[in-house]
């Protein structure tokens, strides 16, 4: 066995390669190579394991750790494999070859016999190195790893210790992190447990696998549903999350049969929500008019806001029974005198002071085509003064006005008018009053009755403070703080200013510049003046007032209400003309439909009408007039009323309607007259009511089929026939009785039969051809179609007379 190869220098401690200096002999005895670690700081116990060898220090082992190495405490050649060599291997480096001996790692001398003593043997290490791009192949082949001889050349240890202190800074500063964030390594122990040798995931829970975290199941929150007054089935099911058949199925178990169109109501479908698991809302559906005008709740005015208000009265009784006489005996006014005909013809709004209380009268008209608008007129009013004439009594608008009023809900108070006449007669009128439950004071009831006279000024002072009682025992309030809210009492278009509308303000406080909504007119009040035309700056409660600025004419009778989101309030606007439109079309097409069918079985004629007023309310009291002129064999139907002038599109609408056109208080305009005279479109204007409904009633009789009826003239014998050639049978007769004309119409009678009936062609006395024969006279009668005359044959003659209607 050759002899070792001495050292080439004085045998010295050689450290290797990242080992700290020794502090004694003793303190590396264990193990020459682990290091030195505070007790603070101590490393987890699975790298003290895999840095324990098997077989005492390196020294005695016969091997050097390479710190920059991934095989530590690794047998030599035949030795067995510890635990901890078991793991830790990085891609394989270190394993052993050729007998043991490390592949650019740690190994023996080519020329080291095993018999050696260790003590003559002083091994020295091989250092590892990342070679720089641009190396040899074989080094990029070998994974780009240097190998360093150290017995050959100087090594500069100093630059490794370096390295070796950044290594363990780190470890000291991973081991000094919280127990709880750092996860730990498996030991050795724990791979030996049942799970197989080796198995990197041998008893670890699912989490350190990294597989899938077993949750506990989580319990579902119930499903909050919100559900309309009606649902239709297929609705519910989405809003439920189900599918449309078992909400289908559920209402066939609760004993309900819906298909998936079919609508069900919000008892139903919160049962069926239950049934499911959900929880059931009602829905709050927010139209349009609540976020315009609020909801209920901010609409209602608490007591300390309110404060008292004027009383709204309207004056309504039979027609000349003295009404816009006592209103006007009352403001001191003359306006009876500028009305056609005497009668008022569209409502005036006023307000008068009383003792310095201010009281609003509403004078509404008396006709019945006025109606409506007495109606309307009631529903906006406090107080109403009947005003019945002592010598007239109850009439029958009397009794229709004491209708509205009850209807309304309004107090009355009765005025006894025409005191001044010889007639008059109180006592009869409460005797009457009495037959529709209205009972005066004076006879135990709650009705006070006020005898007066227009003329004479007689109890005007007494009725007025008798409204002022009513108006006090019904604490009449308000609240002027907050935005204007009222009725619209009349409205019209003003050629010069446009639509322009009289309001009467309920509650609230109007100002010009406002937005104001009207049923489907919106606009910003323009200019806002009182009865007398004054321009006011404010408008509070009962405070009658004429704006204008709207964009279109309103009805009268709608609620206007002051806003202030002008886009919403015409968006509104828009819909309402849009429901109104469909539901005129839907009861035009009925009416032409069932017209269509009355027209075709019975014959029935109809006469279109356009009618055009001053105001609005005067229009659908024409319109209102003209139905009920209709009968069984002529209708009227008023296709078109509306406010304003009549104009060249009217005289169009009525061309293309076969229609005639009705003024009421207005005047065609140039344009319309040369268009009516071209088109032969005729338009009639009127300022009295009961003008427009005479002639329309004549125009209806034209339309009639007019109606005859047989007279009958005499009776001729027929005693002698004569045929002449081209010309016929000549019945030679004798005038019984009677007379027969030359425009008779013949019925020939045989026997009590009648044969024939024909007509005159030529009537003779001997020679000349006259125009009658009287009775007791001889004449020769030629018939038209007839020449089959006999002797004995009985001619009657008659003529066709027609019956006006």
């Amino acid at each position: 066995m050759p002899a070792p190869v001495p050292p080439k220098a004085p045998v010295q401690p050689v450290r290797p390669v990242g080992q700290r200096p020794a502090a004694s002999a003793q303190g590396n005895a264990g193990n020459s190579m682990q290091r030195q670690t505070p007790a603070g700081n101590r490393a987890p116990q699975s790298q003290q394991q895999s840095q324990r060898p098997q077989g005492g220090n390196a020294q005695q082992s016969g091997r050097y750790q390479n710190p920059f190495s991934g095989a530590q405490n690794r047998p030599q050649n035949g030795g067995n494999r510890t635990q901890g060599g078991a793991q830790g291997r990085p891609n394989g480096q270190n394993r052993p070859q050729n007998g043991g001996r490390d592949r650019g790692g740690m190994g023996m001398d080519k020329d080291y016999v095993p018999n050696t003593p260790r003590e003559h043997f002083q091994p020295q290490p091989i250092v590892r190195a990342q070679t720089p791009k641009g190396g040899d192949g074989q080094n990029k082949q070998r994974g780009a790893v240097r190998v360093v001889d150290t017995r050959s050349n100087a090594v500069d240890l100093s630059k490794y210790d370096e390295k070796l202190d950044t290594f363990d800074n780190v470890a000291d500063s991973a081991s000094s992190k919280p127990e709880a964030s750092r996860v730990k390594k498996p030991t050795a122990a724990t791979r030996q447990q049942p799970g197989g040798k080796g198995n990197p995931f041998a008893g670890k829970t699912n989490n350190q696998r990294g597989g899938k975290k077993q949750q506990a199941p989580i319990k579902k929150a119930p499903l909050n549903v919100q559900i309309p007054d009606e649902i239709v089935v297929s609705d519910l099911a989405a809003r439920l999350k189900v599918t449309a058949g078992e909400v289908v199925k559920r209402l066939m178990m609760m004993g309900v049969m819906a298909t998936l169109n079919q609508t069900v109501d919000y008892d139903t479908a919160a049962l069926v929500a239950e049934e499911l698991g959900a929880i059931p809302s009602k829905e709050v559906v927010v139209t349009i008019e609540e976020k315009l005008f609020g909801g209920e709740e901010e609409n209602q005015d608490k007591p300390e806001d309110l404060v008292e208000r004027a009383p709204v009265v309207c004056v309504m009784g039979h027609v000349d029974h003295g009404k816009t006489s006592l209103l006007d005996a009352i403001r001191h006014t003359n306006v009876t005198t500028g009305e056609a005909g005497g009668i008022t013809q569209h409502i005036g709004a006023y307000r008068v002071k009383v003792k310095g209380r201010d009281i609003t009268f509403l004078d509404t008209p008396g006709h019945e085509a006025f109606t409506a608008m007495r109606a309307r007129g009631a529903q906006a009013t406090d107080i109403a003064i009947l005003v019945v004439a002592a010598d007239d009594g109850i009439m029958p608008q009397t009794v229709e006005a004491i209708n509205h009023a009850k209807a309304a809900g309004i107090d009355i108070v009765v005025a006894i008018n025409k005191m001044d006449k010889p007639a008059a007669n109180p006592e009869n009128v409460k005797q009457e009053l009495t037959k529709y439950d209205l009972v005066p004071e004076e006879w135990g009831g709650d009705v006070i009755c006020v005898p007066v006279s227009a003329v004479t000024k007689q109890g005007i002072d007494d009725l007025l403070e008798s409204v002022l009682l009513v108006a006090d025992i019904k604490e009449l309030k308000a609240n002027p703080n907050r935005r204007a809210k009222g009725v619209v009492i009349e409205a019209k278009l003003d050629r010069g200013r446009g639509p322009v509308a009289t309001i009467l303000v309920q509650n609230g406080t109007l100002h010009p510049g406002d937005i104001v909504i009207a049923g489907t007119a919106v606009g910003r009040v323009r200019a806002m003046t009182d009865y007398m035309g004054r321009a006011l700056k404010a408008a509070g409660p009962s405070v009658p007032v004429e704006i204008t600025g709207l964009d279109a004419v309103p009805t009268a009778g709608d609620e206007f209400n002051a806003v202030e989101d002008e886009r919403m309030a015409r968006e509104l606007a828009d819909r309402r003309r849009t429901s109104a439109k469909e539901e005129n079309f839907r009861i035009n097409a009925r009416a032409s439909l069932n017209d269509l069918f009355a027209q075709i079985s019975e014959g029935v004629k109809t006469l279109n009408v356009i009618v055009k007023a001053d105001v609005d309310g005067s229009a659908e009291a024409v319109k209102a007039s003209l139905s009920k002129l209709a009968n069984e064999e002529v209708k009227v139907n008023v296709i078109h009323a509306a406010a304003g002038g009549i104009t060249e599109g009217d005289v169009m609408f009525a061309a293309a309607s076969n229609a005639i056109i009705v003024g009421f208080n207005t005047r065609p305009d140039k344009q319309a007259l040369d268009s009516a005279e071209r088109q032969g479109v005729e338009i009639r204007t009127y300022r009295v009511i009961y003008e427009c409904i005479e002639e329309i009633t004549a125009a209806m009789k034209g339309m009639l089929a007019p109606k005859y009826r047989e007279v009958l003239l005499g009776h001729v014998e027929v005693r002698q026939i004569f045929k002449i050639s081209k010309v016929g049978t000549i019945a030679g007769s004798y005038v019984q009785d009677g007379k027969v004309t030359r425009n008779s119409k013949i019925r020939i009678v045989r026997d009590g039969i009648v044969i024939f009936e024909d007509e005159i062609a030529s009537l003779r006395r001997e020679k000349d051809d006259v125009k009658e024969v009287a009775a007791g006279y001889e004449c020769g009668i030629g018939l038209e179609k007839y020449n089959d005359i006999k002797l004995g044959d009985i001619l009657e003659a008659y003529v066709m007379e027609e019956i006006k209607q």
